[in-house]
């Protein structure tokens, strides 16, 4: 009989330290499960998503709960590569977000990512060299992990992320998952931006299609420009849409159509050519883009109306410079995404559309006009044929019988009447001759520029303005002093727009045979004795040249009255 020996006891104490072990072993490999379930689950999060903004908020969100981050943040970097364009975060109030100020720009330990978009880990934020250290109402923040996000071969933003709780560090393991999210990251960015660009293509055929229609039904040349810059604002999601057009017999150019913030103060406002985004465009003829149009040094002058916008762009309505017909400005709000060259293309088609808008507007006007001037033709014939005739038959007739008249008075009246059928012989040959004047060979005629030039203004009053035009306008007018009265209603008009705050306009034109008087009435505020002159100084300018004057008045019930007057005979001497 064999006896078997007992095994050789293990000292409890190294059986103690195995089972710890091994129970950490097993604690490490689920921590790692659960690790990874999270990144799949973070994973397929971040990729249903097809809106780009909530994306990138999934992202962040995914990030900090990761790692088990306090604070985590998402930068875009903007176009020129050196700065952020947008920033979320996670972890911050709206109160202290609010208390903080401006987001950042990308200087510091950001700014740095973004020179070298690699991994940063960091066990003391402040003490990196290029720490600009925090705003005083930020709250203080140590450890740090950023990771770049690429979408292709392009470097998209960082994720940044601070302060791990339990105060730990981040350690290579949160790299990696961090790294991980962000491939996955890109793929989504990459994914919606796809997405956004279809429909965003779709909305513009559709746009398209919609103006093709309203052009074909010949709807009228406002109603054109207002679908036009409505659905760009809409489908460019900017905070508003003006269309500028020139103004005659000046540099500047006017807004004539305004949509969105503050409408009715833009609409009307005179833009100088000069120092402005809308002047850039329509002397260049070509689109201008700025990431901020209230701080931007370029476009300095004009109406200081911007505060508050940011990323703008402006796009001209015509083919070339020579042939820009107007310019259309859109614009978004500070911290909104800048507008890139992927939406300057559509743009530019959809300003191509006004343009045919405005063309065709001018087509009809033309057409419009032939028929005007054939049926003054055809008025003139008659006015020649039939009653010059027998006016200047009956005047013969009245001289032939004034010598049989023996009563002295009866004679003398018989001879003013034959008189008075000389002039008016005279005055109908003066209506002939106007009649007669082609518009290819003498320009538009004064009545039809100065009915033209106020319903142009209707818009930008709000309300159509009150016509009143006497006398041979026409005829007596020379051209020199025809252009200064256009471009002075003008400027009466456009300053009433934008000052007088007036519900109710009366304009009159009268020519006599010294003189022609332009006198416009509105019961607005009236012009203040100590407020900006520019706008009378060039009526005055104006007058001056041709041997006017100008006379400012207060009607009795209120408002304002300028009146413009030049003299014929300087005007024909001119």
């Amino acid at each position: 009989m064999v006896v078997e020996e007992p095994l050789p006891r293990m000292p409890q104490m190294r059986l103690d330290e195995l089972l710890e072990e091994l129970q950490a072993r097993i604690n490490a490999a689920r921590g790692t499960r659960d690790r990874v379930h999270s990144l799949l689950e973070a994973v397929v999060s971040v990729g249903r998503e097809l809106d780009l903004a909530q994306v990138l908020r999934r992202i962040v969100e995914a990030a900090a709960l990761l790692v088990d981050a306090q604070y985590a943040a998402l930068g875009v970097i903007g176009p020129d590569g050196r700065s952020l364009s947008q920033f979320l975060t996670v972890g911050l109030t709206e109160e202290e977000i609010a208390r903080i100020g401006p987001l950042p720009a990308g200087h510091g330990i950001l700014g740095e990512l973004i020179r070298n978009p690699e991994p940063l880990r960091l066990t003391d934020l402040g003490a990196h060299e290029a720490s600009y250290g925090f705003p005083s109402d930020h709250p203080p923040m140590r450890t740090f992990l950023g990771v770049p996000i690429r979408v292709r071969d392009e470097v998209f933003g960082n994720l940044y992320l601070t302060d791990k709780h339990g105060g730990m560090d981040f350690d290579a393991e949160d790299e990696s998952v961090i790294s991980t999210l962000s491939v996955a990251a890109g793929v989504a960015i990459d994914n919606a931006r796809l997405y956004e660009a279809s429909q965003r293509q779709h909305r513009w055929l559709q746009a398209n299609a919609e103006i093709t229609n309203s052009l074909l039904s010949g709807s009228p040349r406002l109603e054109v420009l207002e679908l036009i810059a409505r659905r760009a604002r809409e489908i460019t999601e900017s905070t508003l849409a003006d269309v500028s057009v020139p103004v005659a017999g000046t540099d500047d150019l006017v807004v004539e159509l305004a949509i969105g913030a503050d409408d009715d103060t833009r609409r009307g406002l005179v833009v100088p050519v000069e120092g402005t985004l809308s002047g850039a465009v329509y002397q260049a003829g070509a689109p201008v883009t700025t990431a901020g149009l209230a701080e931007d040094d370029r476009y300095s002058a004009g109406p200081g109306h911007f505060d508050g916008l940011g990323p703008a762009v402006a796009v001209p309505l015509g083919t070339a410079a020579k042939d820009t017909r107007g310019v259309l400005l859109l614009a978004r709000h500070q911290g909104e995404p800048v507008f890139t060259e992927a939406e300057l293309e559509p743009l530019l088609a959809f300003a191509g559309q006004a343009a045919l808008a405005l063309e065709l507007a001018e087509r009809r006007s033309d057409a419009e006009q032939l028929a005007i001037l054939e049926d003054r033709d055809r008025i003139a014939r008659d006015l020649h044929d039939l009653a010059i005739q027998r006016l200047f038959a009956t005047g013969m007739t009245l001289q032939s019988a004034a010598r049989l008249v023996q009563h002295e008075g009866a004679a003398e009246r018989v001879s003013r009447a034959v008189g008075d059928l000389d002039e008016t012989i005279k005055i109908i040959r003066s209506t002939i001759f106007g009649l007669r004047a082609r518009e290819e060979d003498t320009g538009p005629s004064l009545r039809a520029r100065i009915a033209r030039t106020v319903g142009e203004t209707a818009t930008a009053l709000g309300f159509p303005p009150r016509l009143s035009m006497e006398g041979l306008l026409d005829t007596d007018v020379p051209p020199q002093v025809a252009d200064h009265v256009t471009a002075a209603l003008t400027e009466m008009l456009s300053n009433a727009a934008r000052h007088a705050h007036a519900t109710r306009v009366e304009i009159a034109l009268q020519a006599t045979s010294d003189e022609v008087v332009l006198t416009v009435t509105d019961n607005g505020t009236g012009i203040p004795t100590d407020g900006r002159r520019s706008g009378l100084n060039n009526l005055e300018e104006r007058a001056r040249r041709v041997g006017g004057s100008v006379e400012i008045g207060r009607p009795d019930e209120g408002g304002s009255r300028l009146v413009w007057r030049a003299p014929l005979a300087s005007g024909r001497g001119d």
